[in-house]
């Protein structure tokens, strides 16, 4: 793994960077939205003549790096157009303007970045920016409360990233992530597994990115901030939390020869997929509903990384953060679309046969496909929890008799594009890496399957005795924020709302 070529792809950080200089002297609105306009542009730009350069050039470069920047570009562009017509009028702009671009240039240099410290410092200082975000509105107590619990969170993560980096070094004498890796490798080569001291750093950082991303029982500042601007949270939805799976996509040789790290992540994100789920099904604000989404979708990206399935989980990325991104910047059309589902007839809930069918039917196509794959593809096999995976996420397509033969196309379609992904995927990622040992699997498909099961018995039976026993719990969240909250505030209480004077508008 190398670093992005040199001339093109390492100015990104720099395009949003220099575009804080301008801000900082311009005084009218109307001015110091251009050069972050500009800045959104030149950053795009770049990220596309990186990639060009890398493919008609034959440059060695980073694929996952490039994927990430081309990524980053494309979703700062876009929060950047649409926060100056969200704040139009607002107060505080340029404090906004100024940590926006702090922030995107951060998250810049941990994907562009090739030295292990450097990625450090630009995840922490990721994390300070997006705070100066969260608590924008500062008069609100509902939003210092949130950000000051996702602040301690981020240190503790913080922390363990600081402490499994000096070990990385230590183990390989360089702070080069390429030569991290070929430490790695050779060790595996040597011994046949890793040593104590890179099992505890696969630890720590397993740690780090279950912090970072928000996960059971230290996820409820990511169900809380949504006090913060529409914009920010689109980007802490789709860029910042994915910041810990792009850290397990970067270091996946790692973490596919730590088997307790492994463990870790496959506990940690199933049982938060899981809860986060059924979490989900209780919610009625949109919002609301889209964090819980995120809260589950990173859990179960974070499952898929355990459990060695990078190219699935680098797909998954990629989607989610498009996804996210879009579903909060659109959250305002949801009134319309309301009264539109409104008047449309009534339709029955689903049996549960026909959700038990529908697996069925999508298990079985599945199966055939595998037997397809490994014919046209020889020794690109794919693992069955993914195929699992995929059962699960596509089953509802098959679900309508009414119209099953338009549910099986979308379930063909949606396939297709997957396995099309799924390619490009490995593409970008270069590397073939052994999947979790079997108990891991297995663990992994009996939660995904239980959590089907468990839903289809509750979109069946709406009000029968399951559901009246486990709404409360759900509507909750199982009350596991609140023993954190009572925890951060024993420790370190959060701060009062800052009121600001009337003629504040800096």
């Amino acid at each position: 793994m190398s670093s992005l070529p040199v001339s093109l792809a390492s100015w990104l950080p720099w395009a949003y960077a220099l575009g804080l200089i301008p801000v900082a002297f311009l005084h009218s609105p109307r001015r110091f939205w251009w050069p972050a306009r500009a800045a959104g542009y030149l950053g795009l730009m770049l990220a596309v003549a990186a990639a060009l350069q890398a493919i008609f050039n034959g440059h060695s470069s980073d694929r996952l790096g490039l994927a990430m920047a081309g990524l980053i570009g494309l979703l700062a562009l876009v929060i950047i157009e649409y926060s100056q017509r969200y704040l139009d009028g607002e107060a505080g702009q340029r404090r906004y303007v100024l940590a926006l671009l702090a922030t995107l240039a951060a998250v810049a240099t941990v994907v562009t970045t090739a030295d292990v410290f450097l990625l450090v410092g630009a995840w922490i200082l990721s994390s300070l920016c997006l705070h100066q975000l969260l608590t924008f509105y500062r008069d609100r107590p509902q939003a210092v409360v949130a950000a000051h619990k996702k602040f301690l969170a981020s240190r503790l993560a913080d922390v363990s990233l600081l402490l499994a980096t000096v070990l990385l070094v230590q183990a390989s004498g360089d702070s080069q992530i390429t030569a991290i890796l070929a430490a790695v490798n050779g060790q595996l080569q040597a011994n046949g597994h890793l040593g104590w001291d890179l099992q505890l750093a696969a630890l720590l950082l397993a740690l780090a990115v279950i912090l970072k991303s928000a996960q059971l029982p230290v996820h409820g500042w990511l169900i809380q901030v949504m006090e913060a601007p529409t914009p920010v949270s689109a980007l802490l939805h789709a860029g910042l939390v994915n910041l810990g799976g792009f850290l397990l996509l970067r270091f996946a040789p790692l973490f596919s020869a730590a088997v307790p790290a492994q463990s870790l992540l496959v506990l940690v994100g199933g049982l938060t997929a899981v809860l986060a789920a059924l979490v989900m099904m209780t919610r009625i604000s949109i919002k609301v509903r889209l964090a819980w989404s995120t809260c589950a979708q990173m859990g179960l990206m974070l499952l898929e990384c355990g459990l060695g399935l990078y190219e699935l989980a680098l797909v998954h990325l990629l989607a989610h953060s498009l996804y996210k991104a879009h579903a909060f910047l659109a959250a305002g059309d949801t009134v319309a679309h309301s009264r539109q589902h409104a008047l449309q007839p009534l339709t029955p809930a689903p049996e549960l046969g026909g959700l038990l069918r529908a697996l069925a039917v999508a298990a079985v196509a599945l199966l055939l496909l595998k037997g397809l794959w490994a014919w046209a593809l020889p020794g690109h096999e794919l693992p069955w929890v993914a195929l699992t995976i995929l059962a699960i996420g596509l089953a509802p397509w098959c679900l309508s008799r009414g119209q099953l033969a338009h549910g099986l196309l979308m379930f063909g379609l949606l396939l297709g594009a997957y396995l099309l992904w799924h390619q490009a995927a490995g593409w970008i990622l270069d590397q073939r890496l052994p999947t979790a040992p079997l108990p891991l699997t297995g663990l992994a498909v009996l939660l995904l399957l239980g959590l089907y099961l468990l839903q289809a018995v509750l979109l069946a039976h709406p009000r029968g005795a399951l559901a009246q026993r486990l709404y409360p719990l759900a509507f909750a969240g199982f009350y596991l924020d609140e023993h954190f909250t009572r925890l951060t505030f024993r420790l370190w209480p959060a701060p009062q709302p800052f009121f600001a004077p009337l003629g504040d508008r800096s």
